[in-house]
Parts: structure tokens; sequence; C-alpha cells
């Protein structure tokens, strides 16, 4: 492949293509919609002295299913990813680092400066609650507990990394490029004030409110990373080593409102 465009494609090769860069971001938010489709259902129950532990906390099977699920995809479509150049890391991974940091730091003074809820929760100064506990399912002692902490950071670190970075800079930025013609033709990290716009804003907005502002703000320095390296692979490698302090400092702190 040309690293700085694309050798071109028939159109068959062009839709499998395509398929290989939406189908595992797709899967992995159809098995995530499982959770609140389970509770409207009825299936989700809180009692969990009278129920069985996947109806009282179907997340800690979900999960795992979109690990499993999603590697397979991965592997499948392995051949359908260009990931090289691989060049950038160092820059990537520092990236990394400030854009995370960016996205728990508020949260971390709300609770530091024990601030109220108000208008700035949507900067993200608010309570983290809810989210992936192991710790609900089985006591932090046994090696059940260890191996569902192992699964969630194989699914942030390796799982959504590499799904989620073959959608959005992978394919979303090249095909609002060209969404009429032949997308695949751009290369990657082209610069585009439409694509940097509209790839951010939605990348916000798939995330709750509470994190609108940090992924704005590691979306846009995602989007820098792409445009300034020209590497898939380091989108990835950035992404990676923010997910995987994310998940050190959940584990630390306990604000599981994170995952």
């Amino acid at each position: 492949m040309n690293v700085l465009g694309q050798d071109q494609l028939s159109e068959e090769d062009g839709a499998r293509k395509t398929l290989a860069h939406v189908l595992p971001i797709v899967t992995f938010l159809g098995l995530m919609a499982l959770v609140p489709l389970l509770e409207l259902l009825g299936f989700v129950v809180e009692n969990d002295e009278m129920f069985p532990w996947y109806r009282h906390a179907p997340e800690q099977w979900i999960y795992p299913l979109q690990v499993i699920v999603c590697l397979l995809l991965i592997k499948q479509y392995w051949r359908s990813y260009d990931f090289t150049p691989f060049r950038g890391m160092i820059v990537a991974a520092l990236m990394g680092v400030i854009g995370i940091l960016a996205w728990i730091l508020p949260g971390y003074l709300f609770n530091k400066m024990n601030m109220d809820e108000g208008w700035w929760k949507f900067f993200g100064f608010t309570a983290r609650e809810g989210g992936f506990n192991p710790g609900q399912l089985v006591s932090p002692d046994t090696s059940t507990y260890w191996l569902l902490v192992t699964l969630r950071f194989l699914r942030m670190v390796i799982v959504v990394a590499i799904i989620e970075e073959v959608f959005w800079r992978g394919f979303l930025m090249r095909y609002f490029l060209d969404k009429d013609g032949d997308y695949w033709q751009q290369p990657f990290g082209k610069f585009s004030y439409k694509t940097y716009c509209l790839i951010t804003f939605l990348f916000m907005v798939v995330h709750s409110p509470a994190d609108y502002f940090g992924a704005f703000i590691y979306g846009s320095i995602a989007y820098w990373v792409a445009v300034h390296t020209k590497s898939l692979a380091a989108c990835i490698f950035m992404h990676s080593v923010a997910n995987l302090l994310l998940g050190c400092y959940v584990m630390f702190t306990g604000e599981y409102g994170y995952w």
C-alpha cells in the first residue's frame, strides 16, 4: 500500500475494506447496547440472592463477550488495515498521557475540592458513579476477580484502541473528505477543518455528557497525531497508552464510573 495514498481498489475490495473498518465498532456498540436492552426487557434484576449472577450483573459477561467477538473480527480483517508507517510513537505516547490527564483531571478536582454539582459538570466536574466494578461479582482476593480485571484491560488497551482508531481515524477521516467518491484514495492523516470538526464533534457526543470536555480535548489531540504522524499505528498506540493509564487510575481510586 502507498502510505500517502491508496492503491486503486475494485468496488468489491473497497466495500470489504469499508466493512473491515466499520463492522468491529458496530458490533462492539451493539453488544454494549445489550445491557440497557436487557434492563428494558426485565432480564436484569437487583436481587443477587434470589437470581444468578448473570441476571443482576449482565455486564460481567457481556464485556468479556465483546472482547472475544471483537478480537475475532480484528483477526479476520487484519490485512485490511494500513498500520504503516510505524513512526511518531514517542509523540503518540506523550499525547496519550496529556489526553487522558485532560479527561480525568476535572473529576479528580471535583472530588479533591468537595465541589457541588452544577453547570460545570459538562466540563467533567462531577462524581463518577456506576461503571464496571469487578468486585460487584466476586471478592478481590480471588483469581476470578483478576481474570475479570485482565479482560477489562484487554478490552480497553487492545480492542477499544484498535477498533476506535481504525474507525475514527482510519475510515471516517477519509470518508468525510470524499464520501461521494472513492474515499479510499484519500491519504491517511490529510488535514481538513471539515473533517476535524465533524469527527471531533461525533467522537464527543458518543460519550456521556460528563465526558464531553475530555472527549473533545482527546479527540482534538488524536486528530493532530493522525495529521502529524500520518500513522494509524501511532493513533492506536496513543489510545492504548491513554486507556492503560485510565485503567490504572480506576483501579487505584475505585472510580469505576470511568469504565
